[in-house]
């Protein structure tokens, strides 16, 4: 060592011993992101992960970040947080460049409201220099379902616990795992190094490079991964396991394995056999070959979200990965590939090309989600994926985004708590409900042209909405898909930067064959003037007429527009027939509005309904008029006689989405209902209304399940759990006849007698009916099953007991961290007792007695919390009530302080009960009582 580098290394020490003494609690740099001066160029990141000792799993390791000044500096900031970081380690040094290579930390800040950790450096950073700066780490791996975490199963052969780590990042959680600048725009490469004992399997975004013994830890090993491609930090992804996988091949040469705990590898098939087709299709539909040699995707007991689209490394939770064809109903199937559909599409839309900022996540989600239903219409068109999808994410909007306090698809974010509350349906469903209209109008080609060339433009970089508005422009002028005067920024912004939705109003003049339309917002509030409110939203117009019934044509015939100040113009439609004929617009829900008509053209269309001329409206159209006529009767804009015509045409009716349509509205009155002296005139009118379909489609016996198509099997799913609520029919005997055939097997978790798509509906009626002794006998029956999705059933209908001690019981296991119930289950549990008649009133109580437990519970991740709400909400409607709740919520602002957007649209959806309570209930009576 020459003298001038060892007095470096001394100044260095001193340094470092400086900065001990010097570190500040806190730092006057307060902005919610990250300063700009510096850019990551490059991480080296090694983790040794231990495994072995069960009283103490943790993680150690060490980050080196190549980082290009951008702006002179004398700090660097960046994100950790829980992370015990050892100062006198931490080396800086200049590489390359003029100038003395070596630097030094003076002291060190931290920001907790941020989770900034600040170094101040010896002298100033230069801009257009590059430094790497080294930081030591550990950590525990702790229980919580963020960061670099641990999860379990039980090896059911040697009845031993099995511990594995994993990641999960997004939106914020990287700097949990290792110091980062942990923001979306930083993309940067990554060469990842795992450490762990070598009975293991590590696993990372990238195929390994190379395995090689630890210096010093005696049966451990080094894995290193290859270089990442350039990505955001809530990408980055890895496993310490000693999990089982299935193989695919790809034509195009990647390597797809699909992983799981091995007495799970078994169900693992579809999804293997499922992945590479969608994938495949994806390179087709996009032009763009998938860019990484491999896609691992695995199957994680323990996991927050559904799944996580990490590069090359698909995380799930195992209920979202694993099929088996004796335990997963048809419904299970489908969502299992809507969801590896959704992940797969965003290792080009998110992972490609990522939102610069969280504002644009719904570039991600909502691309994501309607990209998934095209893959899905591809492998499985017998799905009817498009139809289906389409319809549920429209029923999903609809009620959400008609809250005031609901928010817009592109939205501002300005804390970490705000970023998990947009995780939702208006970034999930309503994003994929507008691309899916833009799909629409703009026509196959100009859609995929614009789609490629935005992908390309933007590869492995960051982008924002007005990007893709471009390319899509571009391409739609090109082709003449839209008018040269006509923008998509302009059409789509009124989409993606306003909250809410339109209602087009239609006044036919039937002499003159023309019709007025004009808009405005919808809102569930009736409280609130419509009239004043000058939002305006581009809406293209498809319609057809009585005679015509061209449903198929969905491209619009014609525009509302704005004003360039942003007033809605109405719009004259002409050349629409008599008198005698109907019109509907928004042929198959083309675009997520609603629509009210006059009183002559609702008339046309109930007489069309009620005849055997129904099928000549197109099913989907079906499914809208019942939607919007249910939510006009609610707000008051159409008579509930009205509404209850279009409804009691479905004695009639044998498809799934119209079904679909009436049971979600049905489904909210009847929680209101049930608590009222009325009950019994509802009761009597939907066992009216399901009786005939319940016969057709043979009860909930089983004999020709091998013919059905499934979306026939999901219509006898949805009929069969609402006949037996409403005692219809043989339905209740039929199911505890089925669940008594199950108890009197000699091996009941191997053999059950009770149909897939009918288990839910049997358990749930067993349990209603039953004794504790079948309670007993279902929940051993689920610490007994070994597939996720039966699990999750069984968990459900555990829920559906009359007992309030046992709810109660049950209650108390769903919030116990040592409990047999998993965390990412907990709330789903908690909806299902809160849905059930007497679970309600006990869920209502345990969340308010218990909400700080329960928000210390689930800590850092409090988006759990927000799903508790809506099923309380939905059933509370009294104004006494609805104060009492109000006052629950004001009084627990700090442990609902990260889900105020939750607590705010609780509160709104009260009070529109408390209206139609008030409005609604005695005119839905008499309007009913008419007709039993």
């Amino acid at each position: 060592m020459s003298l001038s580098d060892s007095t470096m290394s001394w100044l260095l020490v001193l340094c470092v011993a400086l900065s001990l003494s010097l570190a500040r609690a806190d730092s006057s740099y307060d902005y919610f992101r990250l300063p700009t001066a510096l850019r990551p160029q490059k991480y080296d990141l090694r983790i040794l992960t231990i495994l072995e000792n069960v009283e103490d799993l943790r993680f150690n390791g060490s980050v080196k970040i190549q980082i290009e000044t951008l702006q002179n500096t004398k700090n660097i900031t960046l994100h950790s947080k829980d992370l015990k970081i050892d100062e006198s380690q931490i080396t800086l040094r200049q590489i390359g460049g003029e100038g003395s290579p070596d630097n030094c930390i003076t002291f060190t800040e931290v920001n907790p409201n941020h989770d900034f950790y600040i170094l101040n450096t010896c002298q100033e950073l230069f801009a257009g220099q590059v430094y790497e700066l080294h930081l030591p780490f550990s950590a525990q791996l702790q229980e919580q379902l963020a960061g670099y975490y641990r999860s379990s199963y039980v090896d059911p052969v040697a009845n031993e616990t099995r511990w594995i780590s994993i990641t999960q990042f997004e939106p914020a959680s990287a700097r949990l795992a290792f110091p980062c600048f942990d923001e979306p725009g930083y993309k940067a490469p990554f060469v990842i190094t795992l450490g762990y004992h070598k009975k293991f399997t590590g696993l990372s975004n990238m195929p390994v490079r190379e395995t090689k013994p630890h210096e010093s830890l005696a049966d451990y090993v080094w894995t290193e991964f290859q270089e990442s491609l350039p990505m955001s930090t809530y990408l980055v992804a890895y496993s310490i396991n000693d999990f089982s996988y299935k193989s695919s091949a790809l034509p195009s040469g990647t390597l797809f394995r699909t992983w799981a705990r091995p007495n799970a590898i078994a169900q693992c098939d579809y999804a293997a056999d499922f992945g590479p087709r969608v994938l495949q299709y994806y390179e087709q539909l996009f032009g763009i070959k998938f860019p990484l040699p491999k896609v691992d995707q695995i199957a994680v007991p323990d996991f927050s979200s559904g799944a996580m689209e990490n590069w090359g490394l698909v995380t799930y939770t195992e209920g979202a990965l694993l099929y088996s064809a004796e335990y997963s109903s048809q419904a299970d199937k489908q969502e299992l590939a809507n969801t590896v559909a959704h992940e797969l599409a965003h290792q080009w839309f998110g992972n490609l090309v990522t939102m610069k900022w969280w504002t644009d996540l719904w570039l991600n989600e909502g691309f994501a989600t309607y990209v998934a239903s095209l893959g899905l219409e591809n492998v499985h068109p017998e799905w009817r994926s498009m139809q289906l999808e389409s319809v549920s994410n429209m029923l999903a909007i609809f009620r959400k985004d008609s809250l005031e306090s609901s928010h817009p698809i592109s939205r501002p974010i300005e804390m970490v708590s705000q970023i998990s509350e947009s995780f939702d349906e208006i970034s999930y469903e309503k994003g994929s409900s507008v691309i899916r209209m833009m799909h629409l109008f703009l026509g196959e080609q100009s859609f995929r042209t614009g789609l490629k060339s935005y992908l390309e433009r933007y590869a492995y970089k960051n982008a924002e909405q007005e990007n893709l508005w471009e390319s899509l422009t571009e391409a739609a002028h090109k082709t003449g898909a839209l008018p040269k005067d006509y923008a998509i920024k302009t059409i789509m912004d009124s989409w993606t930067l306003l909250t809410g939705y339109p209602v087009i109003n239609v006044r036919r003049d039937y002499t003159a064959g023309t019709a007025e339309l004009t808009q405005e917002r919808y809102l569930l509030n009736t409280n609130i003037s419509r009239a004043h409110r000058d939002e305006c939203w581009w809406v293209p117009l498809s319609y057809t007429t009585q005679e015509e019934r061209d449903f198929n044509n969905t491209a619009p015939k014609a525009w509302m527009e704005c004003t360039r100040t942003g007033e809605s113009i109405p719009k004259i439609i002409k050349d629409l027939p008599g008198p005698d004929q109907w019109v509907i617009f928004n042929n198959q829900l083309s675009s997520p509005y609603k629509v009210n008509y006059d009183a002559q053209n609702w008339r046309l269309l109930i007489e069309t309904l009620n005849s055997d001329e129904y099928q000549t409206i197109h099913v989907v159209n079906r499914a809208q008029l019942i939607d919007d006529v249910s939510y006009f009767a609610w707000t008051g804009e159409q008579d509930y006689e009205v509404a209850l015509k279009v409804i009691s045409y479905l004695h009639r009716e044998r498809e799934l989405l119209p079904w679909k349509s009436a049971f979600d509205n049905l489904k909210i009155i009847s929680g209101i209902f049930r608590q009222m002296g009325n009950f019994q005139s509802l009761k009597v009118y939907i066992k009216e209304l399901i009786t005939p379909i319940y016969e057709h489609l043979n009860g909930i016996n089983d004999t020709e399940s091998s013919i059905q198509s499934p979306d026939h099997i999901l219509l006898r799913t949805l009929v069969a759990n609402w006949a037996c609520s409403y005692q219809v029919s043989d339905c209740e005997s039929q199911a505890l006849s089925y669940f008594r055939k199950w108890q009197s097997e000699v091996n009941p978790d191997e053999n059950n007698p009770v149909p897939i798509s009918f288990r839910s509906v049997v358990y749930c009626s067993s349990i209603k009916r039953g004794t504790d002794e079948d309670w007993e006998f279902l929940w051993t029956r689920y610490l007994k099953a070994n597939v996720a999705t039966e699990k999750e059933t069984i968990m459900d209908s555990l829920a559906c007991s009359t007992e309030v001690w046992q709810l109660q019981r049950y209650l108390e296991m769903t919030f116990d961290p040592k409990g047999e119930i998993r965390k990412q289950d907990s709330a789903s549990v908690f909806q299902s007792i809160a849905t059930n008649e007497i679970g309600f009133l006990l869920a209502k109580k345990y969340l308010m007695d218990n909400v700080v437990s329960i928000s210390k519970f689930y800590h850092p991740q409090f988006e759990y919390v927000a799903e508790l709400l809506p099923p309380l909400s939905d059933q509370i409607f009294t104004r006494k009530d609805y104060m009492e709740f109000k006052t629950f919520l004001s009084k627990s602002k700090e442990q609902l302080k990260d889900v105020e957007q939750a607590t705010k649209q609780s509160l709104e959806i009260i009070l529109t009960n408390v209206q139609w309570k008030e409005r609604n209930y005695h005119k839905f009576t008499s309007a009913i009582q008419k007709l039993i």
